[in-house]
Formats: structure tokens, C-alpha cells, sequence
């Protein structure tokens, strides 16, 4: 069993987070209740759906706290009621201003996708793939009033391959994430662990996602390409225009660093379930695509589907 004796309020709403609040439940941490994001309209029926943390929590029969809102007396009082020794949030989809920072005794412990201070923000796992970053991991804080400003408790690296998609590096860094939290807790506990400042020397930004991120420019090099395709890979996606039409590109591969003769966006050859495509540097081989209204496919099927000939162009 845990160390901790004392009550521990766990804070979070989506898959990466239901892997910390599982690592936690299985040390036996005393998680006595845990706040997350209401339940939302999900996929094309648009039915109401649970956050995957709350599911857990009623599967393990821990109360459940769905605020709208965290900035209202009503949640603070709720919270003080708790009287958590800490709290523990990981990726809960909201600022908490410094009022509820206050009230857990030993403060909150955040769970964060990078080795900070690189890739501060909200987006770490994907702009860390997109910047052609070869390492990452999880930094445990204890959370001030900045944005993943606060001192570090624990950091733990990992590799990132060199054609891993950000699916399954969150996957990945949601287990390591879990184990960093537990070893977080432990080290609090028995005095091995104390905060340490984050120095402002290497700290980056990793910004909300939003759609148009994903759009190809072909005037690149294939690697920016190649890492911008994975980095975006599921959500939003990197595209492009083929034919006058949207085609969403989901995974590549490095062509030739020489690359073959053409202009950036030709279309090279298309061989087995690849299409070579030109870029400023190099070729980037598409893998898988999907078409607007399709599902996915490969490359080839999708290019000797379109009658597609060498010399037409992705723009």
C-alpha cells in the first residue's frame, strides 16, 4: 500500500489522464474524489459522452465532481471540503486560478507530456514530433500561477522514433506518466523528492492545435513534411489538394535524400502502396491517405484510383 494516508483529490479528463488515475489506484493512493470535464456531445450522433477519467472513477466507485466552472465559490468550498492533502491534475482542460492552488496542504501535482521547460503549454506531445525533437518524456510539477512555470518534482526521458506518430508516442508518455506520478508521490513522501525551479534558458511554447496547422507546404524539405504528417497524426491532421480536392495525407516515409528531379509537390511515381512525391529537398513517400468522405487508404490504391500520371501536382 501507499504511503499517503491523507485524502488526494485527482483532477483530469481525457485517455492520457485516466492512465496516471490508474497508476494511482493500483499503488493504492487514496483517491477520494476526482474532478473532471462535464460529460459532451460525442462522434457523428452526437450522444453525450463520459470523460474516460470519470468512467474509471465510477468503475472504482470514487465520487465524481463535474464542475462547469472552477473560478466560483461554490467549487472552492467544495474543494476545501475534500481537504486533500494534494491534488493531482493531469490534463484536466482548465486554468486553476490561485485560490484553488491554495487549498490542498501539500499543493497540486501536474503531470506534464515534456521535459520542461521545453514544450510548455498545451500541446507538447505533438509540436515536440513536428520540431523534429529525438527525445522527450514527463515532468511531474508542483503548479503555480504561471503556465507549466511551477518548480519540478521528477523528470523522465524517453526516445522518440523516427517515424512514431503522436498516437503512439501520447500512449506512450501516458504509461511513462503514471509511473512518474507514483515515484512523484513516494519521493514527497519519504523526502527523496523536492521541488526544484525551472530555469527559463530552452523553455518553448506549444500552442493550442487548430486545423489549418496541418496544411503541406511542398516547398519544404521532406523531413519538415515527414515530421509535420506524424506530428498531426490523428488530430487535425496533415493535408493537402490533389486534383483540386482535399486529401487528408496520415502517414510517410523518407524518400531519397537526393531525391529525384522535380518540382516540390510532383507527383514522382507511385509503386506498391506508396506515392513518391517531390519536395525541396528530398522525396517524401506517402503511405496512407484519406480522401474527404473516405476512409483511410493506402497511397497507391488512392493515386492508380485517381488515374493519377507522374508530373501532376499536391498543392
Amino acid at each position: 500500500m501507499f504511503a499517503f494516508k491523507d485524502p488526494i483529490v485527482f483532477m483530469g479528463t481525457p485517455d492520457f489522464a485516466a492512465a496516471s488515475l490508474k497508476a494511482l489506484l493500483d499503488a493504492g493512493v487514496p483517491v477520494t474524489a476526482v474532478v473532471t470535464q462535464p460529460d459532451r456531445p460525442r462522434g457523428r450522433g452526437q450522444a453525450m459522452a463520459k470523460p474516460p477519467v470519470k468512467e474509471l472513477a465510477e468503475a472504482h466507485g470514487i465520487p465524481v465532481h463535474q464542475p462547469e466552472k472552477v473560478r466560483t465559490p461554490e467549487f472552492e468550498a467544495w474543494l476545501r471540503q475534500q481537504n486533500p492533502a494534494y491534488a493531482v491534475v493531469v490534463a484536466y482542460g482548465r486554468i486553476l486560478p490561485p485560490n484553488i492552488l491554495a487549498v490542498p496542504k501539500g499543493g497540486c501535482i501536474n503531470v506534464h507530456a515534456s521535459l520542461l521547460p521545453r514544450w510548455r503549454g498545451a500541446s507538447p506531445i505533438q509540436w515536440c514530433i513536428v520540431n523534429g525533437d529525438t527525445e522527450t518524456g514527463v515532468t511531474t510539477m508542483l503548479m503555480d500561477e504561471g503556465l507549466d512555470t511551477g518548480p519540478m518534482l521528477v523528470k523522465r526521458a524517453l526516445p522518440i522514433g523516427p517515424d512514431e506518430n503522436a498516437q503512439s508516442l501520447h500512449d506512450r508518455l501516458a504509461t511513462l506518466g503514471g509511473s512518474v506520478l507514483i515515484e512523484t508521490l513516494r519521493g514527497l513522501a519519504d523526502g527523496s523528492v523536492k521541488p526544484t525551479p525551472q530555469p527559463e534558458e530552452g523553455a518553448t511554447y506549444a500552442p493550442l492545435l487548430k486545423k489549418d496547422f496541418g496544411a503541406i507546404e511542398w516547398k519544404e524539405s521532406a523531413l519538415t513534411i515527414h515530421n509535420r504528417i506524424r506530428g498531426l497524426s490523428p488530430w487535425p491532421g496533415a493535408y493537402t489538394e490533389f486534383d483540386g480536392k482535399y486529401l487528408k495525407v496520415l502517414a510517410s516515409s523518407l524518400g531519397e535524400a537526393a531525391g529525384e528531379k522535380g518540382e516540390p509537390g510532383e507527383l514522382l511515381s507511385v509503386r506498391g502502396e506508396m506515392a513518391e512525391v517531390a519536395t525541396s529537398e528530398g522525396t517524401l513517400r506517402i503511405v496512407a491517405v484519406q480522401p474527404a468522405g473516405k476512409k483511410r487508404m493506402s497511397a497507391g490504391d488512392f493515386f492508380r484510383g485517381a488515374r493519377a500520371e507522374p508530373g501532376q501536382r499536391l498543392v
